[in-house]
């Protein structure tokens, strides 16, 4: 019995880890099974039966089956990929400012830069939606991409910032004291290192444009511009379709190849430095 206790005393951390790893991925191993049945009626389209389950391919070789779930998912990549795009330069552009110079009203600005991230999303889709009505802008493409755009400049300057925070300054200086101008320095020696923090920061926008639904339903009224995650929703109410868990297993493997890839790629960059040390 106390060799037991030991033994949890050691491993208690890891053991937590695990378990916390299980909570986070069983309803993932889930959707994935699911993407594999073949559903007999509405209930069974996202309940796991084991009993009643039917394997097959369709869900993954018929991805595009169900009457706009393709239509509604280019969508949110098409609005995804935009956001993603203007908010990386705004949001990294504002993240030098506040961190490599000194002017009226940054600490101000620090604070705001935090708002939309603590600003109920419901708070946010109503505001944003009476200002469209107010101006007469149509709803749509355009105000649902503006409002993606606002809330994820938030979370690019906060990561970008972060990554800067950590950089020397010097090293800008050493490189301009090799005789590089400062286009130079700012090219070949910020820019690769603040490069991960800028990437990071692309792909967080990129998950928070493709996954909302509140502030986009709010601003996309009656204009029949439908999102994936809209589409979902609307789909909730006659049965999803079970192609729904196969694009989003789908999403989940690429999203975690991109993950194995980068460590993959961190630990040759240690290899090597640990070799040419």
């Amino acid at each position: 019995m106390h060799a037991l206790w030991r033994w949890l005393a050691d491993k208690w951390v890891l053991l937590v880890g695990l378990l916390i790893l299980l909570y986070l991925f069983v309803p993932i191993a889930v959707i994935f099974l699911l993407s594999f049945n073949q559903p007999g009626s509405r209930n069974t389209t996202y309940v796991l039966d084991l009993q009643t389950f039917d394997f097959t391919w369709n869900n993954w070789t018929d991805m595009c089956g169900a009457a706009g779930i393709c239509d509604a998912l280019l969508r949110s990549i098409y609005i995804g990929f935009g956001a993603t795009l203007i908010s990386t330069i705004l949001g990294t552009l504002i993240s030098f400012a506040l961190v490599r110079y000194r002017f009226f009203g940054r600490s101000g600005t620090n604070t705001l830069i935090f708002l939309p991230m603590a600003t109920p999303e419901i708070v946010m889709g109503t505001s944003l939606l009476t200002l469209f009505i107010g101006w007469q802008v149509p709803l749509g493409f355009l105000t649902i991409l503006i409002a993606h755009v606002m809330f994820c400049i938030s979370f690019v300057v906060v990561t970008v910032k972060a990554r800067l925070a950590g950089l020397d300054p010097r090293l800008q200086e050493a490189a301009m004291d090799l005789y590089a101008t400062p286009w130079q320095a700012f090219r070949l020696v910020i820019l690769p290192l603040v490069l991960p923090g800028i990437v990071a920061a692309s792909l967080l926008a990129f998950s928070l444009s493709f996954d909302d639904f509140i502030i986009t339903n709010f601003v996309t009224g009656t204009s029949g511009y439908e999102t994936f995650p809209m589409f979902i929703w609307g789909s909730n109410l006659r049965g999803i379709p079970p192609q729904v868990n196969a694009i989003a297993s789908a999403m989940f493997l690429i999203s975690f190849a991109f993950v194995i890839a980068g460590q993959l790629r961190n630990r040759r960059r240690s290899a090597r430095r640990a070799a040419t040390s």
